[in-house]
């Protein structure tokens, strides 16, 4: 039995190379998406247009997600059994999954976010898509992660990840840290992704990417 096949983004290993290149996590440096029967992959210009493509996905009977990098704070639900709209990219604004083992209003808990309903409406963080697939992926990457001078570099500073925040972590330990999160979340999808990038730049770049 065969045993170097996999499942994930609908088994397309271009996509797969595509991503680990993408973030520096395998040698020869970001390339251009030549296309997969397999796998689409598309960019949006704001998170507005991102959120649209990915409801409409889901009208259609696809499942579809929104996450993003952990790149802005998440609060516990407020007392009302309301969530804070953490997630802020100009005046698009949208709050994380809720966290822990209970719902908050129409919000699933966290275990249920990929697959139940309401969960749409709140954006994936890395702890909580880890581990699950849905047809369409939309990415919201933040600003720590830039490309800038020919290469995507890592700003730790830009994180809100408690996990980089342990002593004795070092900035190569969190470089590597925030690529293999994003290489979580890049990988979710099993029909196709949506790319946006808080950063003009950066957004520019993948838009060229994956024009």
């Amino acid at each position: 039995m065969p045993l170097d096949g996999q499942f994930r983004a609908g088994g397309s290993r271009t996509y797969g190379e595509w991503v680990l290149r993408l973030l520096g996590l395998r040698d020869g440096g970001p390339q251009r998406w030549t296309g997969d029967e397999n796998f689409e992959v598309t960019s949006a210009e704001s998170p507005y247009e991102l959120e649209a493509v990915l409801h409409s996905r889901l009208q259609a009977g696809f499942s579809a997600r929104m996450t993003a990098g952990f790149c802005w704070p998440w609060s516990n639900p407020r007392k009302d059994d309301t969530l804070v709209l953490d997630v802020e990219v100009g005046d698009w604004v949208r709050p994380w999954n809720v966290k822990g083992e209970r719902g908050v209003g129409n919000f699933p808990p966290s275990a249920l976010w990929a697959t139940a309903d309401g969960g749409f409406e709140q954006i994936g963080c890395v702890y909580t898509a880890q581990g699950f697939e849905y047809d369409w992926n939309g990415v919201i990457i933040g600003p720590d992660l830039l490309w800038r001078n020919g290469r995507l570099i890592t700003v730790r500073s830009a994180s809100k990840d408690p996990a980089l925040k342990k002593n004795g972590i070092t900035d190569e330990q969190a470089d590597r840290l925030i690529r293999n999160t994003y290489k979580v979340l890049l990988t979710r999808g099993m029909v196709g992704t949506v790319l946006y990038s808080v950063d003009e730049e950066t957004q520019e770049f993948l838009a060229e990417l994956v024009r």
